[in-house]
């Protein structure tokens, strides 16, 4: 079953990691079948606080997503992004047709 991996970043410290970490983060998740569907900062923000930025990625399947989450490529990203920023991150299930 399709799964979406929904990426929040809810403050951001240090740009220079957070550029790091975008700039190996991508490849790491698109290597991993992922596949990004919308990301940036939000274009309008209905309710809420407002994230400062999102990403929503699509994969095969929830296993598929988190396993990208836990290779070695993805937790080199983390690395560089250390203390730069606080996220949430939340791998849900695809809506069967």
């Amino acid at each position: 079953m399709t799964a979406y991996w929904i990426n929040t970043f809810t403050a951001i410290h240090d740009e220079a990691r957070l550029a790091r970490y975008v700039e190996l983060a991508g490849p790491a998740i698109r290597a991993a079948g992922g596949q990004f569907l919308a990301r940036g900062n939000p274009v309008h923000v209905l309710e809420g606080s407002g994230a400062l930025r999102t990403a929503l990625i699509r994969f095969d399947s929830a296993e598929a997503a988190v396993a990208a989450y836990h290779s070695s490529a993805y937790q080199e990203a983390l690395a560089e992004l250390g203390d730069g920023a606080e996220r949430d991150i939340r791998i849900l299930n695809g809506v069967e047709s």
